[in-house]
């Protein structure tokens, strides 16, 4: 009405459409937002499932969800969650890209927005609740119409997109509640119309391309549900009333598949019906869960979830009906090996050395720095940063199973390891380790582990398992068996570790830490991985077998060897710790680059051997002659030599010089007899050994005779191999023979 006009116009609202009013949620936003960014990357991978982590940033074609770099969103910092489309020039926080996906009008409706977040999270599954005019809730129920026009729904209360095993929109699902109830609508992306697409596809097939096992439910809410504990789940569109034929089930072909039915007839009847046609387009195996007694009408996978039930312990003993066993074992002809050109999987840790689902045992003698070079090696892995040339494809999730060092000296050690900021930052949350356990994975530690496997998976997947030792977690079987006992090992490798990994990925690799036996140099230089403990199972189920190993007790570094089933061999690596670091030494030019260092080892190596071929001779003066065992264990720890183990290596050398020999006639000498000696008594050059006493009938004196001792075998220095000597009289030294050469 203007001022001063008595003209009044009455506008009559009576007659317009019932206007649905949103609640207020009783949700805290920031509340909510921050347990998003808590999670942001597990939040990224479930709105955009074919985006990609790239350093501090998450990356996808555009808010689709199709593949591509335009949209980049901030992981860390006080702009985490924040994104940008370089190509539309649209931004907002997580909330926004929430809502953008979710088709939700965040200004107009975000208390929905609100609503949808916390059922995501699991916080709650309330419904948008609506008023509708007292006319509208007089009406009998006969006079509802049977379907409400789209139009006249209210606001969606839930989106689902439906995604090609490419990350590409094919069909969006929308839930409404109203007053008669909740109803469903699709949208065909590729007709941009209001109907389902034919045919209709799964849900959830980005990651179903890469997994074993599918649980199939009814309805995205209960797949999603089962998403969140860190399963792999689907369901058809439309749940129950699904048209099974009018269904894609091609992706589940080669998958091992349980349909987990609604508790009502109509779920029961729809398990029949759709796992009958999985079994026709396919799949490895396909079984219909029974739910068990008790349990409420439609009683579903959502609830289950809901109520806290471990889903994972429920499907694994639970009863089942087999609709189609494992099929038999594949084959391939040749053609088809030839014709499949298709792209190799990437490489977990590249190049080849662990692969999806693949396996390495990594073994080391006490002592070598094998766990401290597992846990630098891992911290990177976790980072997506290469170590030694080790390359992961991308940041890895990694849960460290060890059962060695307590929690106090644990974070010792990992303070103490000098790790660049940029590492240590971006590592934070991927690398999970056990404090020092105290279990055997026996069918009860198994259950424990996969308890926490399954927590670290629901936070964001798990792409590589440790176990470290296994010596300390091994459980060999009924027979109880040590891990030296193949049969048993092969239990372990099979029934235990595969165990773990099938229940929370099942193209996660392994790493098993394993310590070795105690083998001569020769063996070790001969074939290394021979020193593995139960080595014929493992090197049987390996796809990657590593040692780090001392070749020279006096020198600190390592070498690391790799034996490769899935790519080509790679060359031994020269490693040691520098500045708290681990390096990789120039085979040929780190005597180069440490020369004064190198001179030090070389006047200790001089001295040890000086020691030990002057008390060879000095002892024999005494009339005491050792093989090499009893020389090692005699001086164990006297004169500088060091350990039994050390001394006798540093013989095996010197034999292999030509410094030290043997001989095998100790009768000749009024010696006593050699037993079980592979070389015989050791002999330096012009050693002697008492001989009778003399009588000088000239002067009286008593004189103190000597026998020369002559060797009779060398060690070759080719083969290893004990050779008789030629000419005893003459001292023949390789280093000499190299000279002539």
């Amino acid at each position: 009405m203007e001022k001063g006009s008595d003209k009044v116009v009455w506008l009559d609202f009576n007659d317009a459409p019932d206007q649905g009013v949103v609640l207020k949620s009783k949700h805290d936003a920031r509340e909510l937002k921050q347990r998003l960014l808590d999670s942001l990357e597990s939040v990224l991978m479930y709105l955009f499932p074919v985006g990609k982590q790239r350093g501090k940033q998450f990356i996808v074609g555009d808010l689709e969800g199709n593949p591509g770099k335009s949209l980049v969103v901030e992981l860390e910092g006080s702009r985490a969650g924040m994104w940008m489309d370089f190509a539309s020039g649209e931004g907002g926080d997580i909330f926004d890209a929430w809502a953008r996906v979710m088709g939700i009008d965040a200004t107009n409706r975000f208390p929905e927005l609100v609503e949808s977040v916390a059922q995501w999270l699991g916080i709650s599954d309330s419904q948008v609740q609506k008023s509708h005019a007292a006319k509208s809730n007089s009406v009998s129920s006969t006079s509802i119409p049977k379907q409400v026009p789209t139009d006249e729904l209210g606001p969606a209360t839930g989106k689902w997109d439906y995604r090609d095993s490419q990350g590409k929109l094919i069909a969006c699902v929308y839930r409404y509640d109203t007053a008669v109830g909740k109803e469903f609508r699709p949208w065909d992306v590729g007709s941009r119309s209001m109907k389902a697409p034919d045919p209709r596809p799964l849900y959830n097939q980005p990651q179903i391309l890469t997994a074993n096992q599918v649980v199939l439910v009814e309805g995205e809410k209960a797949a999603d549900a089962l998403i969140r504990v860190g399963m792999i789940a689907s369901t058809a569109m439309n749940g129950a009333n699904a048209p099974v034929a009018k269904t894609d089930w091609g992706p589940l072909k080669d998958k091992h598949v349980l349909v987990w039915p609604d508790n009502d007839e109509a779920g029961l009847e729809y398990a029949r019906k759709a796992s009958e046609a999985i079994a026709n387009a396919g799949a490895a195996s396909v079984a219909v869960m029974h739910i068990p007694e008790g349990k409420p009408d439609k009683w579903d996978a959502y609830d289950a979830v809901a109520e806290g039930l471990d889903a994972w312990a429920f499907i694994r003993t639970t009863e089942r009906t087999v609709i189609k066993d494992a099929t038999p074992i594949p084959m391939h002809s040749l053609g088809e090996l030839l014709a499949d050109t298709s792209p190799m999987p990437d490489d977990l840790i590249a190049p080849r050395v662990l692969t999806p689902g693949g396996m390495i045992v990594f073994g080391g003698a006490p002592k070598v720095g094998k766990s401290d070079f597992l846990l630098s090696w891992l911290t990177h892995m976790a980072a997506g940063e290469p170590f030694l040339e080790l390359t992961p494809s991308r940041p890895l999730r990694v849960f460290y199973l060890q059962a060695e060092v307590q929690y106090h000296y644990l974070r010792e050690r990992i303070q103490s390891m000098g790790l660049p900021e940029r590492i240590s930052r971006r590592a934070a949350n991927n690398l999970l380790v056990t404090p020092q356990l105290r279990l055997v994975l026996n069918d009860q530690g198994v259950e424990q582990v996969i308890e926490a496997l399954q927590r670290a998976a629901a936070q964001g997947g798990v792409d590589i398992l440790v176990i470290d030792p296994i010596r300390n977690v091994f459980d060999g079987g009924p027979e109880g068996n040590s891990e030296n006992d193949n049969n048993a090992m092969l239990f372990f490798l099979r029934e235990r570790v595969e165990q773990l990994r099938d229940a929370v990925n099942p193209l996660a690799g392994i790493i098993l830490a394993h310590h070795t036996k105690k083998i001569s140099k020769k063996q070790v230089e001969e074939d290394p991985f021979l020193a593995l403990s139960g080595a014929g199972s493992l090197r049987g189920y390996y796809t990657t077998g590593m040692l780090l190993y001392r070749p020279d007790e006096t020198r600190t570094d390592r070498t690391l060897v790799f034996e490769l089933r899935n790519g080509p061999g790679l060359p031994a690596k020269c490693v040691d710790k520098s500045q708290g670091k681990w390096i990789e030494l120039d085979a040929h030019s780190d005597r180069l680059v440490n020369q004064d260092y190198g001179a030090k080892l070389d006047a200790e190596r001089q001295r040890k051997r000086d020691v030990i071929v002057q008390m060879i001779f000095d002892e024999a003066a005494q009339g005491r002659v050792y093989t090499s065992n009893q020389f090692a264990e005699s001086f164990e720890g006297q004169a500088g030599l060091g350990a039994n183990r050390t001394i006798n290596e540093r013989i095996a050398v010197h034999a292999t010089k030509g410094d030290i020999k043997f001989f095998r006639n100790p009768e000749d000498y009024s010696l006593p007899v050699l037993t079980r000696s592979k070389y015989g008594y050791l002999c330096v050059e012009g050693m002697t050994v008492p001989a009778s006493e003399n009588i000088d009938t000239d002067t009286g004196e008593i004189k103190q005779a000597h026998f020369a001792i002559k060797p009779t075998h060398y060690k070759c220095a080719q083969t290893g191999a004990v050779l008789p000597v030629e000419n005893p009289d003459v001292w023949v030294y390789q280093e000499e023979i190299s000279h002539e050469s």
